[in-house]
C-alpha cells in the first residue's frame, strides 16, 4: 500500500475498539467469578469417566417393543407441535390486526403489550404453568407452545400487514365493499404467502422446542428420554435421541421445501 493510499484510509473506529475491549473484558470477568476449574475435564480419570459413560450409549435398544413405543412418541411429539403451531397461527392472525394498528392506537399498543408478554415468556415456562393446570401429559406441551409461538406470529403477522400496501383494501372499500371483504381480497392475498412461510419456520422450530418440554410433563418423546435416563437405561434413551434427531431432520426438509415453493413471501 502506498503512502498516499495509508494517508487517506479512514481512522480507526475507537468505538470499536472499545466495544471489543468491553466485550473481551466481560468473558474474562465472567470466567474469574464462575471460578470453574476447566482443566478437570481433560485429566485421564475424566475422560474415562465420560468415555465409560458415552459406550453405555451403544448398541441402542432396537427391539421390536420399544421401537413401537418410541414411534409412538415420535407421533406424540409431531402432534404436539402441529398442533400447537396451529392454534398460535390462528390466534396470531386474530391479533395481528388490532396490533397492526387497524382498530387505533389504544388497541395496537395493549394488543401488542400481549404479544410482547407471550412471547417473553419462554416455553419452559408455559409448560410448567401448563402442567399445573392441564396435567401432566401432550395437552399441556400443545398449550405451552402455542402461548408463545402466538406472541411471536403475532408480532410477525402485524409487522407483515404493516408492509402490505393498504391501496387494494382501500379501492374496495371505496367501492361499497364490506371491511372484511376488502381485507379478505385485498390484503390478504398480499401477506398469506409470508404468513404460512413463517408458520412453517416456526413448526420447524417448535419440533424441536417439543421435544424439551416432554422434560417438564409435556409428553412425547421428551418425556420418554427424561423416564429412561432418570432410571439409567441409556441404551433406551439411545434409541429416544436417534428418533428425535430423525424427526427433527425429516420435519426441516419437509418444511424447507414448502417454503422454497413461496418464494414471493421473500420478496
Amino acid at each position: 500500500m502506498s503512502a498516499s493510499s495509508l494517508a487517506s484510509s479512514p481512522p480507526r473506529c475507537l468505538r470499536c475498539w472499545a466495544a471489543t475491549a468491553a466485550v473481551l473484558a466481560a468473558v474474562a470477568a465472567s470466567f474469574v467469578y464462575l471460578a470453574i476449574d476447566y482443566r478437570a475435564l481433560f485429566t485421564a480419570e475424566s475422560l474415562l469417566l465420560m468415555g465409560r459413560f458415552i459406550a453405555e450409549f451403544f448398541p441402542p435398544d432396537l427391539s421390536a417393543g420399544f421401537l413401537s413405543k418410541t414411534a409412538w412418541g415420535a407421533l406424540q411429539t409431531l402432534a404436539v407441535s402441529a398442533l400447537g403451531t396451529l392454534l398460535a397461527a390462528a390466534a396470531g392472525a386474530l391479533l395481528a390486526l388490532p396490533a397492526s394498528g387497524r382498530s387505533g392506537r389504544v388497541v395496537q399498543g395493549v394488543t401488542r403489550f400481549v404479544l410482547n408478554f407471550l412471547r417473553s415468556v419462554p416455553e419452559l415456562v408455559w409448560a410448567a404453568l401448563m402442567v399445573l393446570a392441564a396435567g401432566i401429559g401432550p395437552f399441556a406441551g400443545a398449550l405451552a407452545l402455542a402461548l408463545h409461538t402466538t406472541g411471536v406470529l403475532g408480532r410477525l403477522f402485524a409487522e407483515s400487514l404493516e408492509n402490505a400496501p393498504r391501496t387494494p383494501e382501500q379501492a374496495l372499500l371505496l367501492s361499497g365493499s364490506g371491511a372484511a371483504a376488502a381485507f379478505g381480497y385485498g390484503s390478504l392475498p398480499l401477506v398469506l404467502p409470508q404468513w404460512v412461510a413463517y408458520t412453517l419456520y416456526r413448526w420447524e422450530m417448535n419440533i424441536r422446542m417439543a421435544t424439551v418440554l416432554g422434560f417438564v410433563g409435556g409428553g412425547g418423546l421428551g418425556q420418554l428420554l427424561y423416564f429412561h435416563l432418570s432410571i439409567f437405561q441409556q441404551a433406551q434413551a439411545m434409541t429416544v435421541l436417534a428418533a428425535m434427531f430423525g424427526l427433527v431432520v425429516l420435519v426441516d426438509m419437509a418444511s424447507a421445501r414448502l417454503r422454497r415453493g413461496l418464494g414471493p413471501a421473500y420478496a
